[in-house]
């Protein structure tokens, strides 16, 4: 793992132009594993798509959109299309340069934030030109609001009933209460009713506070040690 993710720090202003305290100094390892906790996947990368490092959520991604996949350690995309559109992102990545792009490989969608990182030191002799950033990460869209470990989380934290957590599932898909109800084979009431529940137990003033509070949970993942309490 080797000048994986140091360059996130690399740059970085120290106080007084003093190196950064030892408990400051960044620990790869615990880097990886705080990236592998998280929901969406990140991907760090040259410009020339050189991986140096994939956290499980992009692996999963990579296994289930059918859009980029992993090739001799380097990213490649399915689509010649897809291919352009990132090779271009990260061409202006290099240069400092952020993007929003949308691949749609195999009919399917997926959608990166492309954010050039620091630019790293000079290494083993050889410097690095000014302005070039060779380290990019890709930052993968989430599945959906409701499905993450944070969500797990929030629904047994705020002493939601399953058929809670069910319509508030719902909820966050924006799903109206009509059809919530033919989903769940209950009546239109009922389905209001717990959605006041909802609201009640979660402290929110309504359906649209609810789901904006879920929204902005951690974007953490499930792990199958996690204990849920």
């Amino acid at each position: 793992m080797s000048n994986m993710l140091d360059t996130l720090f690399l740059d970085a202003p120290a106080s007084a132009g003093h190196p950064l305290p030892p408990a400051l100094e960044p620990d790869q390892n615990c880097l990886a594993m705080v990236f592998d906790q998280m929901s969406h996947g990140v991907v760090v990368i040259s410009p020339h798509r050189r991986i140096f490092h994939a956290n499980k959520a992009a692996h999963e991604a990579f296994d289930s959109h059918g859009v980029l996949y992993v090739h001799l350690s380097e990213l490649r995309t399915l689509s010649p299309i897809d291919g352009k559109t990132l090779q271009t992102a990260l061409t202006k990545a290099s240069a400092g340069l952020r993007s929003l792009v949308k691949l749609s490989g195999s009919g399917m969608d997926l959608t990166l934030s492309v954010v050039p990182l620091l630019r790293p030191a000079a290494e083993h002799g050889q410097t690095n030109p000014e302005g070039v950033c060779d380290r990019i990460a890709l930052f993968f869209e989430r599945s959906a609001i409701c499905d993450t470990g944070m969500f797990i989380f929030f629904a047994r934290s705020q002493g939601l009933t399953p058929t809670e957590e069910q319509v508030l599932t719902f909820l966050c898909r924006s799903m109206s209460t009509p059809d919530i109800a033919t989903e769940l084979k209950i009546a239109v009431s009922t389905v209001r009713s717990h959605v006041r529940s909802l609201c009640i137990k979660t402290g929110s003033k309504g359906s649209r506070e609810l789901v904006n509070r879920v929204a902005t949970l951690p974007p953490v993942g499930v792990t199958p040690r996690a204990k849920i309490h």
